[in-house]
């Protein structure tokens, strides 16, 4: 059995028409959707499916208000019993061991800092950004597009999370810091110790600006990595967020709800940075994700992206 998904969800690459459950009498409307590139006219339109019905996470289907995602899914409650205790502790090891490598980490470029840094801050900090925003929509696209659940290491600890979401995409605000952005964490170390021992280490009396501004950016940078998974929690949280996270959603400094809405219609193909969401608008208008999935396809003789994501999202028992 699979779940019904309208025409107007799909809007999927050409390759993956055949994933996606729809009607022969579609076939011809979903066609010249499919071979056209995805305009902002339908971009809007993702966006306000949800708003529309009410249920900005789009745990129901816009046709008829019809439950179709959510903790109530099949898929999704087998996926969430496989967060183990064994993940929770790295998590939490990774989670504060960031923490005091952090710290380690901005005291010293604290004690470097001179206010004729500050124009190379503003600037290693919007660089930071734009970076943070790129990774964070490389990691989401090969997650959610390629490899499946059953895969050794990688599988239960770093896809299942992205599975879940999709089909409970609510799941993510009832996640505390460390299930959310532990693993966020460990990535994160490296760049703080790598900072810590640069700086501890350099033979310089005052650190040179471009010194400086180097590190700030490597600081920035693992610090909006740390917190990329936060930001996506943000977007999907409705009630009781503090009023200054609502005013940098609504400045676009960290990424909106509306703007994450788009990615959250099915067959989720667009739309996938996470961090402030700067990059999302260019990167669909050269139609660059679109490009490395075609290659993708082309080398690998046919692989479809989101195989694994359908799979569960039509498991049912």
């Amino acid at each position: 059995m699979e779940c019904k998904v309208s025409d107007d969800e799909r809007l999927a690459a050409p390759y993956e028409r055949d994933l996606l459950p729809h009607s022969s009498d579609d076939e011809g409307q979903l066609s010249d959707k499919a071979d056209s590139q995805l305009d902002s006219d339908e971009i809007m339109k993702r966006g306000a499916f949800m708003e529309a019905e009410g249920d900005p996470n789009g745990n129901t289907l816009p046709s008829n208000g019809v439950p179709r995602w959510g903790p109530q899914h099949a898929g999704a409650q087998q996926l969430a019993s496989m967060y183990s205790a064994g993940k929770r502790l790295q998590e939490t090891i990774f989670t504060y061991s960031s923490i005091v490598a952090g710290a380690f980490a901005v005291a010293l470029l604290f004690f470097n800092f001179r206010i004729s840094y500050l124009p190379y801050s503003i600037v290693s900090f919007v660089l930071a950004g734009v970076v943070a925003d790129f990774l964070s929509g490389l990691v989401h696209w090969a997650a959610d597009s390629w490899g499946t659940v059953d895969m050794p290491i990688i599988g239960k600890g770093l896809l299942r999370p992205f599975r879940e979401h999709h089909i409970d995409p609510t799941a993510i605000t009832r996640h505390d810091f460390i299930e959310t952005s532990g693993d966020l964490c460990g990535v994160a170390i490296p760049l703080f110790c790598y900072i810590s021992y640069s700086l501890w280490s350099s033979d310089h009396h005052q650190l040179p600006a471009a010194d400086f501004a180097w590190h700030f950016f490597l600081l920035v940078l693992a610090i909006l990595i740390i917190f990329t998974n936060t930001f996506h929690k943000w977007s999907h949280t409705y009630f009781g967020l503090p009023g200054w996270v609502e005013l940098l959603q609504r400045s676009h400094i960290i990424l909106p709800k509306k703007h994450h809405r788009i990615h959250h219609i099915s067959p989720h193909d667009t739309y996938f940075c996470i961090t402030t969401g700067w990059l999302n608008a260019p990167l669909q208008a050269v139609r660059f994700w679109q490009a490395l999935e075609h290659l993708i396809f082309l080398a690998t003789g046919g692989q479809r992206p989101r195989t694994d994501d359908m799979k569960w999202a039509t498991k049912v028992q």
